[in-house]
């Protein structure tokens, strides 16, 4: 009786981890190596819905504008397995990259997951065209904050330089959300002169992975924009 008792309660235990919608990623990391600056990579990962119900895929969200993506389709059958295929473009990257592709589904214990695409980029080394008037350079154009508490105020100073040969003016800071402040150390730049513009992202009433970018305007003549781009994975208060 005492063993019958527990292989009944194997069984239900096998059969509540089944019931309803179960996402699955085969493999959940690719790292591409060492490519060329300028080269861009394909990968295709696969999602497959071990569940006994309909998985549905609410959305799919990179943590940089450098990655695209295409979603084969959004509901899973039982049993069925559909590809996503990524994209990363390498263009003015260079170093060791992480990206990240955030999926929501209905999965109830699993609502959000996580793939990952690594390698690292190696600089061209094409002579450089000699710079004529103002010409601003950050040091870094992303920022991930990571795992922060919905609520928190997240901080963060990306810096530059004004590595042209005549003034540089930030003629306009513009975020993409309310949530995100932007100030400029300085909007008048001497040549050669450094500066930084500090950001605060405001978590409350936010959830999930978050991705914000930050516009600059300036007088460059050949290239007067720049967008920055800072990411967070939000937990929701409890309660």
């Amino acid at each position: 009786m005492r063993t019958l008792f527990f292989i009944l309660a194997g069984s239900l235990c096998i059969y509540a981890q089944i019931f309803g919608q179960k996402i699955y990623l085969p493999n959940d990391s690719f790292d591409f190596g060492t490519i060329k600056q300028g080269e861009i990579v394909k990968h295709t990962f696969q999602i497959v819905n071990k569940g006994d119900d309909t998985l549905k895929i609410s959305s799919v969200i990179t943590s940089c504008g450098c990655t695209a993506f295409d979603l084969q389709k959004k509901e899973v059958l039982q049993g069925e397995s559909i590809n996503l295929k990524v994209e990363f473009n390498s263009m003015d990257k260079v170093g060791a990259q992480t990206k990240y592709i955030s999926i929501a589904s209905n999965d109830k214990e699993n609502p959000q997951t996580r793939l990952t695409m690594k390698g690292t980029v190696l600089e061209e080394m094409a002579p450089k065209a000699e710079i004529v008037g103002p010409k601003i350079e950050f040091a870094e154009t992303e920022h991930n904050f990571g795992s922060a508490k919905e609520g928190t105020i997240l901080e963060y100073q990306f810096s530059f330089k004004n590595i042209g040969t005549s003034g540089l003016e930030i003629k306009n800071i513009q975020t993409s959300c309310g949530c995100t402040a932007a100030m400029a150390s300085s909007k008048l730049l001497k040549p050669g002169e450094k500066g930084t513009i500090k950001i605060k992202f405001d978590t409350a009433n936010r959830s999930g992975h978050t991705t914000r970018t930050i516009t600059i305007t300036t007088n460059e003549r050949a290239d007067g924009v720049k967008v920055l781009t800072i990411a967070a994975d939000i937990q929701k208060k409890e309660g």
